[in-house]
């Protein structure tokens, strides 16, 4: 048992199954959280956690934050394409119903399939091709998403923070491939987007609250749960193929459903099962997919 453990752990889709816990464990924070934070505070807060808690783990050791120049520009696509598609997909939230906002964002997978073909001018295997399909059509069936009519620039936008995300997902496979450790990816990640969301913060909040210990405690759960995924979906996209490893960021809708059913009691349809279903059928095809490393 320890021995398969010790060698499930060395593959890229390990790794992007605990990133989508993660992910799910963070949104049951974020919700609970959002009773009482505004928006941007809880985005803040998310990013200020994982910065600080990395800088106290890593800068002690004496590790360097020095990078090369080709590194740099990686580090900084990632984070300012990583931090507009998080803002983006709050946006979307706040002005769409919940299932749209997240299948908007879940597009991502698609747009990273498209940027990976542009980029080796090769068209992917099919097989990697239809388990992201098939992923995405099971997050259409789990959240069943609607659109009014007045919603479509809400709809772009939630769309943008999609391909954005793909942008993101992609500098983080690079950077696993120039050698770039785990925690300095997510540490440029968290600083840059600690920066961005305290001036967004400071601009729609002027009144901030104190919070209390309990809502302490929801924050510390949520910059913990974030950092983690962080630092799991960056290994994985650094063991494993690109391309199997997206099609796994599925997961996360399927992990917070069960959360949503396990403590709010949300009942989850037929549909939804099936939907639930064809993501974990999808998640597995792509593991099992035998490709070269892309």
């Amino acid at each position: 048992m320890k021995t398969y453990f010790l060698k499930a752990s060395q593959s890229g889709p390990f790794w992007m199954v605990l990133a989508g816990l993660a992910f799910a464990v963070m949104g049951v924070f974020v919700k609970l959280g959002s009773a009482t934070f505004s928006t941007a505070e809880l985005v803040f807060y998310r990013c200020a956690a994982g910065l600080i808690g990395i800088a106290l783990i890593v800068l002690p050791q004496g590790k360097s934050l020095r990078v090369g120049a080709d590194s740099l520009k990686l580090h900084l696509s990632r984070s300012v394409s990583g931090f507009v598609a998080l803002m983006l997909y709050f946006y979307a939230i706040g002005h769409l119903p919940l299932a749209t906002a997240v299948t908007l964002n879940y597009t991502s997978p698609i747009f990273f399939v498209l940027l990976v073909t542009m980029r080796q001018r090769q068209w992917p295997q099919s097989s990697q091709i239809l388990s992201v399909l098939l992923g995405f059509v099971g997050v259409l069936f789990l959240l069943r998403p609607t659109l009014n009519g007045d919603q479509w620039l809400a709809g772009i936008l939630g769309l943008g923070s999609g391909m954005l995300a793909s942008v993101a997902y992609l500098n983080v496979s690079e950077l696993g491939k120039a050698g770039e450790p785990e925690w300095r990816t997510v540490f440029y990640f968290s600083l840059v987007s600690t920066l961005g969301a305290g001036a967004w913060m400071l601009l729609q909040t002027p009144a901030l609250h104190r919070p209390s210990v309990g809502e302490w405690l929801i924050v510390l759960g949520m910059g913990v749960a974030a950092t983690l995924a962080q630092l799991c979906m960056t290994r994985a996209y650094r063991k494993g193929r690109s391309l199997v490893v997206v099609s796994l960021a599925y997961l996360t809708v399927l992990f917070s459903t069960l959360f949503s059913f396990l403590l709010w009691q949300e009942r989850i349809s037929p549909l939804a099962i099936l939907g639930m279903l064809l993501i974990a059928v999808a998640g597995i095809w792509a593991g099992a997919t035998r490709v070269q490393r892309s």
